[in-house]
């Protein structure tokens, strides 16, 4: 398939355009000719250079990630920069990349995988970042203990072996839950103001403690990465229908 097809696909599924004045990623194609044929695709939440590597060794014709390479573009191609990019060219390695899109997609996103895992029903759009929004909430089937939900999501998101963070503020049983992957607190008093009992988030920041305490919400910390392996898979499977051959690159770095 031609690169340029696939991109356009994904484009189009993920509205890339819809994101350009509210993401200072540069998504969509960053590196590659248009032109170029693509029989193999590997996929990663990180445009580094470990997952570059790894997806020449698998003989890959394109990477699309959820962290790429350009945020609000380049100075000069140098020093670190220069190093990653160049084995994408030297090896005709395409690379594609959703941010913000890959965050936000309703059903294919991050938080939409996050929200798979609790089994909330009755979801709605949640993260306002301007016109669009780069989360997602929904209603718990049965209530969750505190305690539950964060054992929920120690036990199926990838964390590499370390434990959800849990500011425990909220009320004895949660019902309303918000998402926004990554990191994601700024949106506390979103989740607040929607009546929401938790947010669940990647990573936090000092004063989402004194925060959440004064509310009176439930915190959960689960990981930036972890909470943002889901997309990428969720394109892996979108690709495969397509007719690609494709694999994953499992890179998880703890944090």
């Amino acid at each position: 398939m031609n690169l340029s097809t696939v991109v356009d696909r994904l484009d189009e599924e993920l509205r890339t355009a819809d994101y350009a004045d509210v993401d200072a990623s540069a998504n969509g194609l960053q590196v590659g000719p248009e032109d170029a044929e693509i029989e193999r695709v590997a996929f990663a939440v990180d445009g580094v250079r470990e997952t570059f590597d790894r997806a020449i060794e698998a003989d890959a014709d394109l990477l699309v990630v959820h962290h790429g390479l350009s945020w609000g573009g380049f100075d000069r191609v140098t020093g670190r920069t220069y190093d990653r990019i160049a084995p994408l060219i030297e090896n005709d390695l395409a690379l594609y990349v959703s941010h913000l899109p890959l965050d936000g997609h309703q059903e294919r996103g991050n938080a939409a995988g996050v929200a798979d895992v609790l089994e909330l029903e009755d979801r709605a759009p949640f993260g306002e970042l301007g016109p669009e929004c780069i989360g997602q909430r929904g209603t718990a089937t049965d209530s969750y203990a505190p305690d539950e939900l964060r054992e929920r999501l120690e036990g199926e998101l990838e964390t590499d072996g370390r434990s959800v963070r849990h500011l425990a503020f909220g009320p004895d049983e949660i019902e309303d839950v918000a998402i926004v992957t990554g990191s994601g607190v700024d949106w506390l008093d979103e989740a607040v103001e929607t009546g929401a009992d938790a947010l669940v988030t990647g990573e936090g920041k000092q004063k989402a403690y004194h925060e959440a305490r004064e509310a009176g919400i439930h915190v959960f910390l689960a990981g930036h990465y972890a909470t943002e392996t889901f997309g990428v898979g969720a394109l892996q499977e979108l690709v495969e229908e397509w007719g690609l051959e494709t694999t994953y690159l499992e890179v998880p770095t703890g944090l």
